[in-house]
């Protein structure tokens, strides 16, 4: 990962009420600071244990579960679930627990500055806001607005904390890493939807170092690539793109409906019949199932796949940017090189399938249909732009 990216703050979404998040926060220039990976065996994969945390990582672990303690101070109720040091950045789970006096962004800049204060003291500098601004910005190198600001608090020596939130970013290019805070000024945050979602956010927390180690070990089948040319069509992928060679592709496609009988279409022997010729064609060998698993035949024949190991080729109408990660089935199936998930970039300019327009459920189903048959009859080889 080169530089995280910032999702916009949730419009209209209460920060100062109860709420659950994940909190992603990126070490500045993307330092491998807090851990390093110890081990670099595929059988060796236990969650924390593959990390080992440096003393800055254990120190910055420390605040985050001081963070409630610390945020009582304040009146503020709020508890944390789980966290994780990666090398270069830093996830955890919060929970405002009753509304607060201050905003959530209150409470992780109280984090961020205990951190960079931490780290600060540990190179023997003072804390990045207290800190006067070096006698080199008065000289001409620095830009016009810094040698003035220098200048008006030249008797007390300005301080950092006087700048402008883009000033500061201009300065801390200016004096090098060492004077800037240890986290990049903004962070990403995910509001929790429900307690399923909070489940799925923890043991994402948890499974981080996992998913890191593997990637890492199986570049090949953990692929992510923002832009595959299939049959001149762009594509986000993830995953083991050696599937788009196998001799043999075969698309699973069924109707939410029996056409004559208008029984669910997976309840009906015509579906059982196309069952049994699907899993033939998988135990022939050299064959994998192209299917964007919407309707419900099509998902049991989907999650099948998944749960056997049975070559795949899933496409889904979310795209793939440089970030996005599937969830821990489908990322586990792509560990095991048995699945490649297709993004196609212009989905909803594909046209409108029966007069209903493009950039609806029911033709998205349609049209992502009729993008797994291409890429059945594709013979060629994919085209990676990036």
């Amino acid at each position: 990962m080169e530089a995280l990216s910032y999702r916009p703050r949730n419009a209209g979404h209460d920060y100062y009420g109860r709420g659950t998040y994940l909190i992603t926060l990126v070490v500045s220039g993307r330092e491998r600071l807090l851990s390093h990976f110890v081990t670099d065996s595929v059988t060796d994969l236990g969650h924390e244990s593959a990390l080992a945390l440096t003393p800055l990582g254990q120190a910055v672990q420390e605040f985050w579960l001081q963070t409630p303690a610390h945020a009582q101070t304040h009146g503020n109720k709020v508890v944390v679930h789980a966290c994780v040091c990666m090398p270069d950045h830093f996830h955890g789970v919060i929970e405002v627990l009753e509304p607060m006096q201050w905003s959530l962004g209150d409470i992780i800049q109280a984090f961020k500055a205990s951190c960079t204060s931490y780290w600060q003291q540990q190179q023997g500098l003072p804390s990045s806001t207290n800190r006067p601004i070096p006698g080199d910005c008065f000289s001409d190198r620095a830009p016009a607005w810094l040698r003035e600001k220098a200048a008006l608090h030249s008797n007390e020596g300005a301080l950092v904390r006087s700048l402008s939130k883009k000033q500061r970013q201009e300065y801390y290019t200016l004096v090098g890493r060492q004077q800037r805070p240890l986290f990049d000024d903004n962070y990403d945050d995910t509001v929790c939807l429900d307690e399923r979602h909070r489940q799925a956010m923890i043991a994402y927390v948890q499974d981080n170092p996992r998913r890191a180690l593997l990637r890492r070990l199986l570049p090949d089948y953990l692929r992510r690539c923002l832009h595959v040319q299939i049959d001149g069509r762009s594509y986000g992928a993830f995953g083991n793109l050696f599937l788009l060679r196998w001799p043999r592709k075969v698309q699973v496609f069924c109707h939410r409906k029996h056409p004559v009988t208008r029984q669910p279409y997976e309840t009906t022997p015509d579906f059982a019949h196309d069952h049994e010729q699907w899993e033939q064609a998988i135990m022939e060998g050299a064959t994998a199932i192209v299917t964007p698993g919407i309707s419900n035949g099509e998902q049991l024949m989907k999650n099948e796949c998944i749960d056997r190991g049975y070559p795949l080729i899933h496409l889904q109408a979310t795209p793939i940017g440089q970030y996005w990660k599937p969830e821990k089935r489908r990322f586990d199936a792509c560990a095991r090189g048995s699945l490649l998930i297709l993004a196609p970039w212009d989905l909803d300019t594909m046209g409108a399938v029966g007069n209903v327009p493009s950039a609806t459920d029911y033709s998205r189903f349609h049209n992502l249909n009729t993008l797994a048959a291409e890429i059945c009859a594709f013979n060629g080889e994919a085209k990676i732009i990036r």
